[in-house]
């Protein structure tokens, strides 16, 4: 419950501070992290807020990229500037060498030699770097390189 409670106390700052477009932001942030308590029937702990938080960056993402390919630069700005108000409620994300180092131990722990066992490798890199914001993306890459 700890980030709703910063969440909260957010969202006061702002509607004292009268930010429309943070205050916005927050409430829309709140929403999706009370939706996903109130479907799950149970209080969320930190790897579904966390969870909760990737889908909500990633829709931001993929929001200011359409909005920038159909010539509307003012909305792709706005989503732009949600994700980074959400970025500041995600945890830190791992350095280089600490997401090389778990890659290369999680290699080492499954045994994994090739690409098609990814998944094994890819579950126990992201239980070792639990806590951490990581960008499934990149693990992938990284994986997938690290294998072939």
């Amino acid at each position: 419950m700890m980030l709703l409670e910063r969440i909260q106390k957010d969202m006061i700052e702002a509607m004292k501070a009268k930010d429309q477009a943070r205050l916005n932001a927050i409430r829309m942030i709140k929403s999706a992290l009370k939706k996903r308590e109130v479907d799950s029937m149970k209080a969320l702990d930190a790897a579904a807020e966390i969870q909760v938080l990737n889908m909500l960056m990633n829709q931001r993402k993929d929001a200011a990229e359409l909005y920038r390919k159909g010539g509307r630069p003012e909305l792709a700005e706005k989503e732009e500037a949600e994700l980074k108000l959400i970025e500041s409620y995600m945890p830190t994300a791992p350095s280089e060498e600490q997401l090389e180092q778990a890659i290369a131990a999680a290699i080492a722990e499954t045994g994994v030699t090739s690409v098609k066992q990814m998944g094994s490798v890819m579950k126990t890199v992201q239980s070792k770097l639990a806590g951490l914001r990581i960008d499934g993306k990149l693990l992938s890459e990284k994986v997938r390189a690290r294998l072939s």
